[in-house]
């Protein structure tokens, strides 16, 4: 008879567990939102859409609540997913990070030089040179989730450690690249604001609502900084308390598991793909192939496709060749490639930066998006189908059972 002491102990799921399957469904949403964009922009109903964006809800239009507020609430989701993994999750040791980190590396690096080499003439057009270098991980790990099994789960924890230093690099980006005129004193509001919620936290305070509260707060002085409003949702992640895991993967009782886990699906559900509804819209009356060709479209389309799969499938080989770190587990190289591939549907952050570096021209922003929508349905499809015919990796002799 066996004892209850003899049974094995049931892990909780991780929240990265959660994450995957999470973003994976969200990312089947946020495809068929971007799909209805394009559906709308391009019907009898364009001009309603177009003008309902461009309308004021006080002091903001639709459009900028969308873009400025909403994908606040996905910026504090991204702040506190890159602070729970480093401090607690799957990127806690150096030895997680190699892998991932030289990857997001590359995939961030080679992108960029691709729609340098393009725009490089151009001053103007060089501005965008950030939009291929993001990952869209929702985008990403829907496609894995039509593949179901064929994909090992070593690769899906690889794609989503990769996507959250993607995260991380491109938020500095924001924060460095596509600022303002900043305002001092109201950067000076959003510091003091700041020193508050470490205080909070430095105090030991565990309720979520004093740090939401200031970190609405804080948002409106970020807003009106010159930084990107966005922002504040990353340095409010940064302030609430995590109460580190011990003997299981994910304390359901630390503050920012609570927090996290209330958020996920909002944005997975609800902000990304109102986001992808708003901005995926682009008119394509008189569009001809030939304008496949100007430079920020195949900047943006060629840096997706060609400068992703190149910068992490090549860094990824050589950290490997160099012994610096594993391949993850039973995968082969083609199916790290697959992955690879899929690096480059880079849609939510693309177009996000694409509004940042255009947001006075209207018609390199429309280049942009069609630059987006091409090389992300090109990484979708062929690293969809490398993955789909690729045969699973076969497993060692000796861990075989009969």
């Amino acid at each position: 008879m066996t004892t209850q002491a003899s049974l094995p102990m049931r892990r909780p799921l991780s929240a990265l567990r959660n994450m995957l399957r999470n973003e994976a469904s969200g990312g089947l949403v946020l495809m068929a939102s971007a799909a209805l964009a394009l559906v709308v922009a391009n019907s009898a109903y364009a001009d309603i859409y177009f003008a309902a964006l461009k309308a004021y809800l006080g002091p903001l239009s639709l459009l900028h609540w969308i873009n400025d507020a909403l994908m606040a609430v996905f910026f504090l989701l991204v702040g506190l997913e890159i602070k729970r993994e480093m401090l607690d999750g799957r990127l806690r040791t150096w030895p997680d990070r190699i892998l991932p980190g030289v990857a997001a590396l590359g995939g961030m690096l080679m992108p960029a030089l691709v729609y340098a080499a393009i725009n490089w003439h151009s001053p103007e057009t060089l501005r965008g040179w950030a939009i291929p270098a993001a990952t869209d991980i929702a985008f990403a790990l829907g496609v894995l989730a039509l593949l179901g099994s064929r994909v090992p789960v070593s690769l899906k924890v690889f794609l989503t450690a990769l996507a959250i230093l993607d995260d991380l690099g491109a938020v500095v980006i924001i924060a460095a690249f596509y600022t303002a005129d900043v305002s001092l004193p109201m950067l000076g509001g959003a510091a003091l604001t700041l020193a508050a919620l470490y205080g909070l936290n430095k105090a030991g305070v565990a309720r979520l609502w004093p740090y939401l509260l200031l970190g609405v707060v804080l948002w409106g002085f970020v807003l009106k900084s010159g930084v990107h409003a966005t922002i504040a949702g990353v340095l409010l992640a940064l302030t609430i308390p995590l109460r580190l895991s011990v003997g299981k993967p994910d304390d359901p009782t630390s503050p920012l598991h609570i927090l996290e886990h209330a958020i996920h699906p909002w944005s997975a559900f609800l902000i990304l793909p109102i986001f992808g509804f708003a901005n995926a819209g682009v008119s394509l009356a008189g569009f001809t192939p030939a304008m496949l060709l100007d430079p920020v479209t195949l900047g943006v389309a060629l840096g997706l496709f060609v400068g992703k799969q190149v910068g992490v499938f090549g860094f990824v080989l050589g950290v490997v060749r160099l012994g610096w770190a594993h391949r993850p587990a039973h995968a082969t190289w083609l199916q790290v490639y697959g992955v690879a591939l899929l690096c480059g549907v880079g849609f939510t952050m693309s177009l996000f930066i694409g509004l940042l570096a255009f947001a006075s021209n209207p018609e390199l922003e429309a280049e942009t998006k069609i630059g987006v929508l091409v090389g992300s349905l090109l990484c979708m499809a062929v690293g969809a189908l490398v993955l789909r015919l690729t045969p699973p990796a076969r497993a060692p002799a000796a861990s075989r059972t009969s």
